[in-house]
């Protein structure tokens, strides 16, 4: 039997108490040292750009022009995705792969697409909207990406007759539906707020987040776009701010329709805030007007965000 003293105890337990001590002020040393560590952006960009050409040769331009991802419009593949062959998804994969860029997700869902509808009063018509969001999904995790960003605005527009109290029902019914298989692949559903121009449901930050709030999962968050959240009454950084632990992805544009430092849009304080809010998603070129050619949009688009960014580091 080993006797223990009340001097030996209070010895072990000062021990032991230093060793936790000793722990905690690693734990604590740690978390410093990564908070400390810089902030690093991580640009992609939006494959329709470059309408007509081959998928192997936009990754490999995307590459050259230090983008690190690209985000796929699925109908630039086919207009119905479930008619994309296991060949054509393991093709895309290791193009991507060969060129050293990685396939971030999709985006685009339901453009082109028929039948399809988010907030329709037909159940049939959710139903297989249901189904066809689970299929994109499943796309999305065969070529590697985990973010579906849903803007797709014609397809979620309310129709006449349609409450926006309705039309908040129906979509929450349709993405609960696909939370299942979000979660057993790892993707992650990016809602989009597209502001009054574009569409008359979804149109603002906190309409967008109450809708996920209403689906109630942690693969349903939201995305934000620096076209439409110029309608709203707060400011782009003050939007990043509020809604950053929400926000998953970005997409960078100017509301020329063009890309970031191709219009009058300053970058620095969106950049400024997106650091601040140690965002950890991706920030992709999502550009309307092809007017001034693909190169020029993906090269000076990544030019001045990199220039942008460097000037937070000075």
């Amino acid at each position: 039997m080993v006797i223990v003293t009340r001097r030996g105890f209070l010895r072990r337990a000062g021990t032991a108490g230093a060793a936790l001590g000793g722990l905690t002020a690693l734990a604590s040393g740690l978390r410093l040292e990564a908070a400390e560590q810089p902030y690093r952006f991580k640009f992609s960009m939006c494959n329709e750009t470059f309408e007509g050409w081959p998928q192997e040769r936009i990754f490999r331009f995307l590459a050259q022009c230090g983008y690190e991802a690209v985000e796929i419009a699925p109908f630039t593949i086919n207009t119905d995705v479930t008619k994309i062959s296991a060949r054509q998804r393991a093709d895309l994969r290791r193009w991507a792969e060969g060129a050293g860029i990685r396939i971030v997700g999709l985006h685009w869902l339901l453009a082109k697409t028929k039948g399809l509808h988010l907030t329709s009063p037909d159940a049939e018509v959710r139903r297989r909207t249901t189904d066809y969001l689970i299929a994109l999904a499943r796309f999305c995790h065969d070529l590697g990406g985990d973010v579906l960003v849903f803007g797709s605005p014609k397809q979620r527009d309310l129709a006449p007759g349609v409450s926006r109290e309705e039309g908040m029902a129906y979509a929450a019914e349709v993405f609960r539906g696909v939370m299942p298989v979000l979660e057993k692949t790892g993707v992650r559903l990016a809602l989009e707020p597209l502001g009054p121009r574009t569409t008359n449901f979804m149109v603002f930050a906190a309409d967008t987040v109450e809708l996920a709030q209403m689906v109630n999962s942690p693969f349903c968050k939201l995305i934000l776009d620096c076209k439409a959240m110029v309608t709203e009454s707060q400011s782009i950084p003050e939007l990043i701010r509020r809604y950053h632990q929400w926000l998953i992805h970005f997409h960078a544009n100017d509301p020329n329709l063009q890309g970031p430092g191709m219009g009058e849009l300053d970058f620095l304080p969106i950049f400024e805030a997106l650091r601040d809010v140690r965002f950890g998603g991706w920030v992709s070129v999502e550009v309307f007007d092809y007017t001034p050619g693909p190169e020029r949009l993906a090269r000076q688009s990544i030019q001045y965000m990199r220039k942008v960014a460097a000037q937070l580091t000075q």
